[in-house]
Parts: C-alpha cells; sequence; structure tokens
C-alpha cells in the first residue's frame, strides 16, 4: 500500500492552514493557492425532486466549504447558528473543525438540546471530522473534562486518533457504496486533518471506508478490536466512514475535494428519509455565477 502523504506536503499544509480560517469567506480561486492540480470525478446534477435547503452548521470549521460543495451541485446551504434556525431546514451538516470549540460555541448557543431533537426525530444528518465526534455516543482522547456530544450513532470514536497537525495527510480510500451510487472512481481522495477515527460500531452501522495503517504510521489510540487487528494482534485498519439510519458521518472532509459525490450521496440520502422538496432551494444559474469563488482546494 503506497504511503499516505505526510502534512509535510506543502499541499496539505496550505489545506490545513486554509481549514483553520475558514470562518472567512476566501475570494482567491484556489488555483492561484497553487493547490495540487488533481482532476477529480464529480456528482452527475441533481433531479428537481432531489433539490432541497440544507442546513451547515455555522459555528467554527469548514462550514462555508460544505455551502461551497452543495452549491457546486445546486442545491443551498443555510447557515445554522441558533436553535431556532433549525426548524428551517429539514437537513444539517456538522462541519469539520476543533470539536471542543465547536462543543463550547454550541453550549453558549444552547443548541444541544435542538440538536438531538434533530436528530432522533429522525432528520437527516451529516458530520464531518468534528461532526463524526458530535454524533458518536462515545468519544475517547478527549481534553481533560470531556466535551458534550449529540450521540445518536451508535460508535465509539477517538479524538485525534492520527496525531496532531503535522500528522495530517491525504490518502486514497475505497468507497464502493458512493461509486455505486453516485458513479466515478471507485476510490476517493480523503483529507485527514487531526481527523478522529471510528474504533467500534454497533450492528445497525454500516461501515461505508476504512483504512489500512502503515505499519510505521502513528497513531494516538490504545485501544484496538478484533475487527480492526490480524492474526499478530497489530492493529492493521481503522473505520472512517459509516452510516446509520438518517446519520452519515466521515472522519476525512469531503468538502475540502473537488469531488462532491459525498454530498450528492448526502442530498439523495436525506430524500430517501422521506424529506420533503422545495424547488426554492435551487441555487439559479445567474446566482451561482455571482457567488465568491471558495474552497475546495483540488480541480
Amino acid at each position: 500500500m503506497a504511503k499516505p502523504r505526510a502534512a509535510q506536503n506543502p499541499h496539505v499544509a496550505c489545506i490545513y492552514q486554509c481549514f483553520l480560517f475558514s470562518d472567512a469567506k476566501l475570494d482567491t480561486p484556489a488555483a492561484t493557492l497553487h493547490f495540487a492540480s488533481i482532476r477529480r470525478p464529480r456528482a452527475a446534477p441533481l433531479s428537481t425532486n432531489q433539490l432541497m435547503a440544507v442546513g451547515v452548521l455555522a459555528l467554527q470549521g469548514s462550514f462555508n466549504e460544505h455551502i461551497a460543495a452543495l452549491r457546486r451541485l445546486g442545491v443551498k446551504g443555510v447557515e445554522i447558528r441558533k436553535p431556532e434556525q433549525l426548524q428551517s431546514v429539514t437537513s444539517l451538516i456538522i462541519p469539520g473543525g476543533e470539536s471542543t470549540t465547536m462543543a463550547k460555541l454550541a453550549e453558549y448557543h444552547n443548541l444541544f438540546p435542538a440538536l438531538r431533537e434533530f436528530v432522533t426525530t429522525g432528520k437527516p444528518v451529516w458530520g464531518t471530522c468534528a461532526g463524526l465526534i458530535f454524533l458518536a455516543d462515545k468519544a475517547t482522547g478527549q481534553k481533560t473534562g470531556g466535551q458534550e456530544l449529540i450521540g445518536g450513532l451508535d460508535c465509539t470514536v477517538h479524538r485525534n486518533f492520527f496525531g496532531s497537525q503535522i500528522q495530517s495527510f491525504e490518502a486514497e480510500i475505497s468507497v464502493p457504496e458512493i461509486a455505486a451510487t453516485e458513479g466515478g472512481l471507485p476510490t476517493f481522495r480523503a483529507v485527514f486533518i487531526r481527523a478522529p477515527a471510528i474504533l467500534e460500531v454497533g450492528p445497525e452501522v454500516e461501515v461505508l471506508a476504512d483504512i489500512p495503517l502503515a505499519s510505521d504510521q502513528n497513531v494516538n489510540s490504545d485501544f484496538t478490536s478484533e475487527s480492526q487487528e490480524d492474526n499478530s494482534g497489530s492493529l492493521k485498519k481503522v473505520i472512517v466512514a459509516v452510516k446509520q439510519g438518517n446519520m452519515l458521518a466521515t472522519a476525512f472532509h469531503p468538502e475540502l475535494t473537488a469531488d462532491t459525490r459525498w454530498h450528492s450521496y448526502f442530498v439523495k440520502m436525506a430524500s430517501e428519509v422521506g424529506i420533503g422538496t422545495s424547488n426554492s432551494a435551487s441555487t439559479s444559474g445567474e446566482h451561482l455565477e455571482q457567488q465568491k469563488k471558495d474552497l475546495p482546494v483540488f480541480q
């Protein structure tokens, strides 16, 4: 297996810096930032009856990038910062960011009760990186005192499983479910930034992707499960994407690539759950041209 590109790669380092400051809108086209010139598959445009407004929790982190990815599918992303704003959307993305900071901001705005109700009523929710941690029933490797979780996803995650910022990396992962549903390559170029990993899943959780670990790869975990060990007892792979009912979760950042298949998959998943759709959620071509250019970083 090819060794994942380490964070010392200037492209990954640049991704991380942009990610850190993604609370602010970026006008600079990705090409001028000297990112890797990689052609990635994009999902086919969504049909009219699949278009809807998708909420994106906008407390901190990569919410702008998620909204930009939805926009390229012709889907409106709505920034969510207060409990009452959740009433205006029927599906929600919880983005990556600094999970402890996001938890403190969510607590400050009294969002946790409304977020839990959103999940328990069966409305589709997708958590990426820190969003995965939020959705998990149990999290390990947290800072002293821990952090509040939304819960609902029957799994155990380990925060910062792959290490600190300098251990951030990119890796090609197998995504058979996404390829079967959305087309394109059978693999996805995943960006892991101080990423968590899923250590255990319940019986109702469907594993969508895992990642083999290089023998010399540094991980921040003292936990292994039987399903993740080989005969010698050494850890060989960890889960990085799952689905359970109305919940989707990824340890990596699809919003930091030009490959919109995960976003398309989530929108279709939301539609299949039975959420009503609205043509008004679609963004017009004229509006698309007027929008500021933003990440994703791969073109």
